[in-house]
């Protein structure tokens, strides 16, 4: 029966399935030879860690053996690049079975020319091969030496050498062997159904896992084990993946000079590891609450202040919010340092603003171990809900790789049905969310992060008693939505977390906890309840509300006017917590009055080559490009308000030019001194 199926198979898609597979076992025995080469590191995994990492490695190797046969597969019946002679002819294809046996050798040199170096590379920095080995193209010279006086640089290359040769002449062989096949013998349905499963399987390969985004890098930083994640990767794979990020693209010189501002901007001594340019400072709570809390932190999508009735939407669209808001501490001037979820994501976890110029922080590799407030959340549970898949951005890296054991609740983890791109429904999701809570049995620190709110605006069949407004869409867009059914879908987000609190009033643990609610980003927008110096200043990308509510333990009924940024968040939860922290980001405690005389919140927006840079002050927003045009300083309130005063406010614009550049320098470089091989990075720029 196996050999009917076999013989059903057209010879090429039969080559490609014979290579692809000895490849999976070539590359598998290499992932044991680095394991064996770094023994000590490998025997220090648990055993169940160690078996994910291996068996998330076969499938990495598995994506690259396809890809590696693919050729094979596209080309290796067409013409005289077909190994197979016609069966008429009967006459060998010695060109082309040579021609496939070189690729074959070529090919395989490059790769274990990779595996090679990615061994020395690790050995010397701990980490795969990556973007950042090119860096020591620019020192050639030195770089070369060093090579040669530690690396067996001549066994190397002669192994190497042997072993194309040897993958020539067992892929001679092979492909002569392969060439003798008999054509299949099936009907042409057959031979069309077997390619067509060998061509899915091959998909499914490299898609890498059942689920609604593919494997990724960050799916191999699943545990704060560093070497577990560098178990998983496979080299080649992964220097692929790095090769489009740029390295670091810091000036050291611009940091250094950017240092003193800094300090006096966090409260450090300007003499605190002046070498390192550490902005590493421990944070001591400002109390101490007779029991430790529950924190959870609400990330709400797409939450911009405007949208809301606390902050003057007059369609009403937030009642639940508003009413939470005159209850709690709503902080007025609160601000995102960058607008797009997965910057949020970073921006809250690192105390980072991400100002990487392609893509997100998320989704570069090289920055992936990030030092995070939540681990001096020392005997706590720690919980991340999110109504998808946290393959999205690669926010899976950042999180499992970095907090210490987290326990992620994600698409697959929930009974509630899918409804859209995004997963459940956000109503679902704080229903989860509330189920789990009361199942903890010891304090917790949460992030709940929704989605709902987003493009494609999805009501679902469960909304728990909500109901549509009729709105007309100019009506909507006149008042800062862009559509009736964004304005819908803001208002279920509104209705869902009016039910998780409503469902949280009801448990034991409530008592005990305290909310932090915000937006993850705002969004531009134009509406008369606009302030005119918000509008003029474009602020309504990172104007978000920020509600801390906690009936019993944080006194209420406040509007704090006060300057405020997403960065400040942590050290602030952890500070209302009683919790003691190390604070490695450029956020601070929002209730430590020593920063009440230099409140200001950096903004970055339309990252590029020259980023819109931004720096907002209780009476001011200077605004400017990167490469230092287009300066400007907007007053945002009094009779003022919206006007440019550069020219009439000089030395106030140069006070703010300096210390937004500060902070924009220093948050290109912390992401990679947060990151490991960094140090090493430094050494060799110097």
């Amino acid at each position: 029966m196996i050999r009917r199926l076999i013989d059903a198979i057209p010879r090429p898609v039969r080559l490609f399935v014979l290579v692809a597979a000895a490849d999976v076992a070539l590359f598998s025995l290499l992932r044991l030879v680095f394991a064996a080469v770094f023994r000590a590191e490998f025997a220090a995994l648990p055993a169940g860690v160690a078996a994910r990492a291996l068996w998330l490695g076969v499938r990495f190797d598995a994506r690259l053996a396809v890809l590696v046969a693919l050729p094979v597969l596209a080309l290796g019946g067409l013409g005289p690049l077909s190994l197979f002679a016609p069966a008429a002819s009967g006459t060998p294809r010695t060109g082309a079975r040579r021609g496939w046996a070189w690729y074959l050798a070529a090919t395989h040199l490059a790769l274990l020319f990779v595996y090679l170096v990615d061994i020395g590379h690790y050995a010397f920095a701990a980490s795969r091969v990556n973007v950042t080995i090119l860096q020591f193209l620019y020192n050639l010279d030195t770089s070369a030496r060093m090579v040669w006086e530690t690396y067996p640089v001549v066994r190397g290359a002669i192994a190497l050498a042997f072993a194309a040769w040897g993958i020539f002449r067992v892929a001679d062989a092979a492909l002569a062997r392969a060439a003798r096949w008999d054509p299949a013998g099936a009907g042409r349905l057959h031979r069309a159904l077997a390619t067509a499963a060998v061509v899915a399987l091959a998909a499914g390969a490299v898609y890498g896992k059942i689920s609604w985004y593919p494997l990724r890098w960050s799916d191999a930083h699943f545990s704060t084990n560093t070497f577990a994640a560098d178990l998983a990767h496979n080299p080649v794979l992964y220097f692929a993946e790095t090769a489009g990020k740029r390295p670091a693209a810091y000036d050291l010189a611009k940091v250094r000079e950017a240092r003193p501002l800094v300090g006096r901007f966090l409260g450090i001594d300007d003499g605190a590891d002046p070498a390192r340019l550490s902005v590493a400072r421990p944070g001591v709570p400002l109390g101490a609450p007779a029991r430790r809390p529950n924190v959870v932190i609400v990330l709400l999508e797409s939450f911009a202040a405007y949208k809301t009735g606390a902050f003057g939407n007059p369609l009403d669209p937030t009642p639940r919010f508003d009413a939470l808001a005159r209850e709690g501490t709503l902080y007025t001037r609160f601000f995102t340092p960058t607008w797009g979820t997965a910057r949020s994501v970073w921006a809250t976890v690192t105390g980072l603003p991400d100002v990487e110029p392609q893509l997100t922080a998320t989704r570069n590799p090289l920055i992936v171990s990030q030092h995070t407030i939540l681990n001096d959340f020392a005997g706590y549970e720690k919980l991340y809900f999110l109504g998808g898949s946290l393959n999205w951005a690669n926010i899976r890296g950042l999180l499992a790789a970095n907090v210490d054991g987290l326990r992620i609740h994600e698409e697959g983890s929930y009974s509630a049905p899918r409804v859209d791109v995004w997963g459940i429904s956000d109503l679902d999701l704080f229903a989860e969310a509330n189920r789990v809570f009361s199942a903890t049995p010891r304090p917790f620190v949460a992030i709940v992060q929704t989605s709902g709110s987003h493009r494609p605006y999805t009501i679902p069949a469960n909304r728990g008693g909500f109901e549509t407004r009729p709105v007309a869409d100019a009506e909507a867009r006149r008042n800062g939505f862009v559509s009736a059914a964004e304005y819908n879908a803001f208002r279920f987000l509104d209705h869902a977390l009016g039910a998780f609190v409503d469902g949280a009033r009801r448990e034991p643990w409530f008592a005990d906890t305290i909310f932090l609610f915000y937006g993850d980003h705002g969004l531009p927008a134009s509406a008369p309840h606009i302030p005119a110096g918000d509008a003029a200043a474009d602020l309504t990308h990172f104007h978000v509300p920020l509600l801390i509510w906690s009936p019993g333990l944080v006194p209420g009924g406040r509007r704090v006017d006060t300057v405020a940024s997403e960065l400040d968040v942590l050290p602030t939860a952890a500070s209302l917590a009683g919790v003691p922290y190390l604070n490695t980001g450029l956020g601070r405690d929002l209730l430590d009055p020593a920063f009440d005389a230099m409140r200001f919140a950096f903004t970055a927006g339309d990252q590029g080559s020259s980023p819109k840079l931004g720096l907002v002050g209780p009476e001011r927003a200077f605004g400017m490009f990167g490469n230092g045009t287009g300066r400007r300083l907007v007053a945002l309130g009094g009779a003022q308000a919206g006007a440019d005063v550069l020219a009439r406010e000089p030395e106030t614009a140069t006070r703010m030019e300096a210390l937004c550049r500060a902070l924009y320098e220093t948050a290109r470089y912390l992401p990679y001194a947060g990151s490991r091989g960094a140090e090493h990075k430094d050494t060799v720029s110097r």
